[in-house]
């Protein structure tokens, strides 16, 4: 299956007919049709449906569109990484478990151009993938990580842990009063171990969110209290708009960067785990 398939049935959508798509790609009507009745058929499915307000995607379709777009997407990539390695330059995929760090995963690749020049990356901010599968798959060159996976060959390098803090909207200290809304951001067991040290779970309600940029911001605008990054609360601290909770211990969550051994880019790799290092501890 060809990726002007793919290319061909997002035109057809964005154009809103095969005669608009045949003009936006600079090919004959025929060729569309042609491309799409391939497609179509190796789907089993009809992923268009013609009337007198012109084409319109069909149910199927509509369920499709999303692959299709990954898929160029995934071409996009593909097709950039191999002109950047033909042009000498090696493209680095980097990831992260927990959102914590995808502001880390911004300040290395800064800090490699720096230090290296410009050089193509992919971050990848996807947290419901399983970064240890990634990084053995080679889908990712690096990733960092909280838990590291057992038995897949990853070499792992220790890297400076992250401070949690506990902070609420208004002064608060554990044991003296009823406690507020807890914003659990679900940074794995290691973190819910420490939580129920600190808040038995009888002893609090709670919300789950999975990005600590957005816990912190329903945390400022709806109220109640929750474990963040230090780095990440510090200037509501500093402004007075968060508080420390008083009586509250800070966690200390492991932080990894893992690759594979044999991965042909492994230079670069250790430079990226040498730059982790740095922006780690500087922050």
């Amino acid at each position: 299956m060809q990726i002007n398939s793919f290319e061909t049935f997002l035109a057809i959508d964005a154009c809103g007919s095969f005669h608009g798509a045949a003009r936006a790609l600079n090919v004959t009507q025929t060729a569309v049709s042609a491309r799409i009745k391939a497609l179509e058929d190796r789907l089993g499915v009809a992923l268009f449906e013609r009337g007198p307000g012109g084409t319109r995607l069909s149910e199927a379709g509509r369920q499709f569109m999303p692959y299709a777009e990954q898929m160029m997407r995934t071409w996009e990539f593909v097709s950039g990484d191999l002109k950047a390695s033909l042009a000498g330059r090696v493209p680095l995929r980097l990831g992260a478990q927990l959102s914590v760090w995808d502001p880390v995963l911004v300040d290395v690749a800064v800090w490699l151009e720096a230090e290296q020049g410009t050089v193509p990356f992919t971050l990848n901010y996807d947290h419901a993938m399983n970064m240890g599968e990634a990084v053995a798959r080679r889908l990712l060159d690096l990733a960092i990580v909280n838990e590291v996976p057992a038995g897949t060959g990853l070499a792992v390098e220790e890297l400076p842990p992250e401070r949690l803090v506990l902070v609420a909207d208004r002064p608060l200290r554990l044991g003296r009063e009823a406690l507020p809304l807890f914003i659990n951001l679900e940074f794995g067991s290691e973190y819910d171990a420490h939580l129920r040290e600190v808040l038995p779970r009888r002893s609090r309600q709670h919300i789950v969110l999975g990005n600590a940029l957005m816990g912190l911001r329903y945390l400022q605008k709806r109220g109640g209290m929750g474990y963040f990054p230090a780095y990440m609360a510090a200037e509501a601290l500093a402004a007075g708009t968060l508080h420390a909770v008083e009586g509250a211990p800070e966690i200390s969550l492991s932080c990894r960067a893992l690759y594979l051994p044999d991965n042909p880019a492994l230079e670069h790799i250790r430079q990226v785990v040498r730059g982790l290092q740095e922006v780690r501890g500087s922050g």
